[in-house]
């Protein structure tokens, strides 16, 4: 049986890891992107689409495979408003999610965050919560959630403050403090994201930081530290 692989968010921090990583693994034949802008990837096993998010009929006929990988995200400064943010973060992958039950996909994986929760005071982990909850809704046969912290790596832009947050995260886990919420780079991440699509199926599963790092088979105090 051919297997698919289909990812929306490929040209992200975590998507393009996911998408060398995809292209590379034997396990699958082919990779499907569903994607905003080019990715500017070159390989015979590459299937991309360049869509509109907004148009449904733009992008459902691709959702097939055997596992969809869900790392679409955004910044409120880059979308103009919270409510934008919402929209790409929660609403495209909600949406994403029920084409691929519609079209027999049965493993969805999800990056979330650390600290997401339901009635969390802030809104970015509110909202990843809302996202986790509303993919499990639609009835997908098996939902792995990797719950990330902070995300290092090579970014297109500068983010000073998040960069600030991310080199206090690293002292303050050196006394042992926030370690829940310990900068992870995100090439961890994609290669958890990977071991964990090939789990057995369970209705939905959870795998905080310290699971990331175990999945992905690296030393959390080595990646924390790698800069950006």
């Amino acid at each position: 049986m051919k297997n698919n692989a289909i990812i929306a968010g490929a040209t992200g921090l975590v998507g393009s890891y996911l998408l060398r990583q995809l292209l590379s693994d034997e396990a699958y034949d082919s990779v499907t992107v569903i994607t905003r802008r080019p990715t500017g990837v070159q390989n015979p096993r590459l299937k991309e689409y360049v869509v509109d998010f907004d148009d449904a009929s733009s992008w459902e006929p691709f959702v097939k495979g055997e596992v969809l990988f869900l790392c679409l995200g955004t910044t409120r400064a880059r979308a103009g408003s919270t409510s934008q943010q919402y929209v790409v973060d929660h609403d495209y992958q909600v949406e994403l999610a029920k084409a691929a039950v519609t079209n027999g996909v049965r493993t969805i994986v999800l990056v979330s965050s650390a600290g997401a929760k339901p009635n969390s005071p802030f809104f970015y982990t509110r909202m990843k919560a809302e996202t986790e909850r509303d993919i499990e809704a639609t009835g997908i046969g098996s939902l792995k959630i990797i719950r990330p912290g902070p995300l290092t790596g090579p970014r297109k832009e500068k983010r000073k403050a998040e960069q600030a947050g991310i080199r206090f995260l690293n002292l303050v886990n050196r006394i042992g403090l926030f370690r829940k919420y310990s900068p992870v780079h995100a090439e961890v991440v994609a290669a958890a994201m990977i071991k964990a699509a090939r789990l057995p199926d369970a209705k939905t599963e959870v795998f905080e930081l310290l699971q990331v790092f175990r999945l992905a088979g690296h030393d959390p105090a080595a990646f924390s530290k790698r800069a950006e």
